[in-house]
């Protein structure tokens, strides 16, 4: 196998211990340099079209949601809880800081498996993480899902849309993180919160992003 066999020691070696802006309570691995990361990854595992390493920035829509867990910890006191797409675990970690009886963090990247746990163990929490596209199996049972930052594509967000619509809207609580992306489903959402939240300039165009917490209605609910 070619390229990075190591990718906890990649990650550490290429990012920086920081505190999250919007939520300052958290420490994450994270990039200063997003585009050099960027194409470090894919050069070094030689291969193009390599994901891109979500996992190393705290994203608007995670970083709100972080931000409103730790303001409401009743929402997830003693709850299990499911992080889809969970990139850094920013959300996760925020959810177990805030009492969560559990936190599973999916994500399809293995890179953002490894820097999950990391992320993890520097804030003192434990969390479970899956490696899969869990998508295409019903989804779990659990008490709390919590979506940052996901709907930025159309493909993936018609696929998720249908997969949230298969939980009971009456046994989970769906929570969106959102700046506004283009496939947002404004139709199936109620309103909780809004932050203005800091940002990477070069990821966003922007120093600071208005980001949206909702709740995300199930078909079955509405």
């Amino acid at each position: 196998m070619t390229g990075i066999a190591d990718p906890k020691h990649f990650i550490e070696t290429n990012t920086e211990v920081l505190a999250v802006p919007h939520a300052s309570e958290i420490r994450l691995h994270l990039a200063s340099e997003a585009m050099d990361l960027w194409q470090k990854t894919e050069d070094e595992l030689g291969e193009i079209g390599l994901p891109p390493p979500f996992w190393a920035f705290a994203w608007a829509g995670g970083q709100a949601l972080a931000r409103y867990l730790l303001d409401n910890p009743d929402l997830v006191r003693g709850k299990t809880v499911t992080d889809f797409a969970a990139g850094s675990g920013i959300v996760g970690i925020a959810a177990m800081m805030a009492g969560a009886a559990s936190v599973t963090a999916v994500e399809i990247d293995r890179f953002a498996i490894e820097a999950i746990r990391l992320n993890a163990a520097l804030n003192g929490v434990p969390l479970s993480t899956e490696l899969g596209d869990i998508t295409g199996t019903p989804p779990p049972q659990t008490d709390l899902m919590i979506c940052g930052d996901v709907f930025y594509e159309l493909p993936m967000s018609r696929k998720l849309i249908a997969w949230l619509d298969q939980l009971d809207d009456a046994r989970t609580l769906i929570l969106v993180g959102d700046p506004g992306r283009s496939y947002l489903p404004k139709d199936r959402l109620e309103h909780l919160a809004t932050y203005t939240v800091p940002v990477i300039r070069s990821l966003e165009d922007s120093e600071v992003k208005k980001t949206s917490v909702y709740r995300f209605r199930p078909a079955s609910g509405t």
